[in-house]
């Protein structure tokens, strides 16, 4: 983590990594480009460059706090004893729902990190790749799998849940009227939906 950075008011330092989270997320690393960043956040570029020093060091930083960010709000939601795969997601979703209301694109940025294709971006974060990735198996590892009925894999349903949520968030977050507690309600719909189905 950068301590000069967070001499910096809470305001502002929001405001730089809201900033740079948004031109991630909709950029990918190669195409982000640091003056996007700085015109959105409102701020000059050698304040940017004064702070992180380079465009790499602020990717490095910004998913360093989205691992630090995420995994507290996760622990805090997840009981460690919960089995039922659809209670967990749901609490999932709430420490998601936590998180946008702080940071709107932090997980925009995460699921757009998971196709990174420049090469330095993905190596300079894989150690974060892999912590993010276990508090995430970790997670799924509280799944009792006999819950489901004979005919729906656990597997397939995780990867389809995910993937209509992804999709549900990136629709929203294109609205200028984003709301992350609207986001929870449509999002605990199709988990309840899909939860009627399989168990």
């Amino acid at each position: 983590m950068n301590e000069k950075f967070f001499d910096l008011k809470k305001e502002k330092q929001d405001r730089i990594i809201n900033a740079s989270l948004k031109i991630f997320a909709e950029n990918g690393y190669k195409h982000c480009s640091t003056d996007d960043i700085v015109r959105e956040a409102g701020i000059s570029k050698g304040l940017l460059f004064h702070y992180f020093g380079s465009k790499m060091n602020l990717y490095e930083f910004l998913y360093d706090y989205c691992v630090k960010f995420l995994s507290m709000e996760l622990k805090s939601c997840i009981p460690a004893d919960e089995k039922d795969y659809f209670v967990i997601m749901k609490d999932s979703e709430s420490a998601k729902r936590n998180v946008l209301r702080s940071y709107p694109y932090m997980q925009m940025f995460i699921n757009r990190s998971m196709t990174e294709e420049d090469e330095d971006a993905v190596d300079n974060t894989s150690n974060l790749r892999e912590e993010l990735q276990s508090i995430y198996d970790g997670i799924l590892g509280q799944v009792d799998p006999g819950k489901f009925r004979k005919e729906a894999d656990p597997a397939q349903v995780h990867t389809m849940l995910q993937s209509t949520l992804r999709s549900l968030m990136n629709d929203q977050l294109q609205s200028s009227a984003f709301n992350p507690d609207h986001y929870y309600s449509e999002g605990t719909r199709y988990i309840d939906m899909l939860g009627s189905l399989c168990y």
